[in-house]
């Protein structure tokens, strides 16, 4: 496919999920008219990738902007057979991280899902109710859901008798099922019992999380209102971290904590570490054995259990 129809294509996807995406979808416009429109995908060298991540000057933030915004274009093209492979340097296709994700505390997150707060973020707010929003923020935590996938979710995406989730169309265009405890399928369940949970949009599409109109929860609403419920909350970044905590931390906290709790349960966490990697949806397991390393108690526990793993068995306090 040409290059300006498969980016075209690229951008109506990413917009389609509520996603502004201007920023990326410039840079790909700036691509394409540096290569050319009526350029094969599949003719694009890798020099031509090169040249425009970095020119003549000096390695940038900017330039890793358009790593980003690339990689995450050739990913959709190869899965929708508009390219075969990736002219990208393998070094250029996952960005550096700026700040280390926060990992919310327990008491931090029972602060997060309050009511009391929530409803303090939400007030001027017109189409996020208090109900949709809290399920949408345990959602975020108790299946460790990307934002676009907890709200891209259609109520026949959700079997609450088997307590299954169907993710579809992900990241990185696969789909997945996602099983749920059953505290948040009793959440789920009491959501869609009520006239929040039962609308449908001007389309007919049903979505299990959506404006009082029945679209789509679009990213910028819901977003002011995290920030707002943030400060309600009194939710601070730690000193090692990001100042301002992120919504996506949630997803981030979910993985740190289930570790930590396989740590303490003296669960082999190698052997389980891809089912992790497969219920989050990553692409392999390196975006997983990131969070190995997130947090000081994540580490302790670690050593801890290689510690007893050293000396037979021994309590490595001991």
């Amino acid at each position: 496919m040409k290059l300006g129809d498969a980016i075209a294509h690229y951008v109506a996807w990413r917009q389609a999920q509520g996603t502004k995406f201007t920023t990326a979808r410039n840079l790909l416009r700036q691509f394409m008219r540096q290569v050319g429109s009526e350029t094969d995908c599949d003719k694009i060298s890798r020099d031509q990738v090169l040249a425009f991540l970095v020119g003549q000057g000096p390695r940038t933030r900017h330039c890793d902007n358009k790593a980003y915004a690339l990689a995450g274009f050739w990913r959709f093209a190869i899965s929708r057979g508009f390219a075969k492979a990736s002219p990208l340097p393998l070094s250029e296709r996952r960005p550096p991280l700026l700040a280390p994700p926060h990992i919310y505390s327990r008491a931090q997150l029972r602060r997060l899902f309050d009511p009391r707060n929530i409803e303090i973020a939400l007030v001027g707010t017109k189409q996020l109710d208090l109900n949709t929003f809290r399920t949408l923020l345990l959602l975020l935590y108790g299946a460790g859901l990307r934002f676009s996938e907890a709200t891209g979710l259609l109520r026949d995406d959700c079997d609450l008798k088997a307590s299954v989730l169907t993710i579809r169309d992900t990241k990185f265009y696969k789909s997945r099922l996602v099983p749920v405890g059953m505290p948040l399928a009793t959440v789920l369940a009491r959501h869609q019992a009520q006239p929040a949970g039962q609308r449908s949009a001007p389309d007919g599409a049903g979505y299990l999380l959506s404006n009082r109109d029945g679209t789509r929860l679009a990213s910028s609403t819901v977003q002011t209102a995290f920030d707002r419920l943030r400060r309600a909350a009194d939710v601070r970044g730690w000193a090692s971290g990001r100042s301002a905590p992120r919504m996506h931390d949630l997803r981030h906290s979910f993985a740190v904590h289930r570790l930590t709790a396989w740590y303490r349960e003296g669960a082999d966490v190698q052997r389980l570490l891809p089912v992790l990697s497969t219920y989050l949806g990553h692409s392999d397991l390196e975006g997983t054995k990131i969070y190995l390393t997130m947090t000081p108690d994540l580490l302790n526990q670690a050593s801890m259990l290689f510690a007893r793993f050293a000396h037979g068995g021994a309590d490595a306090r001991a």
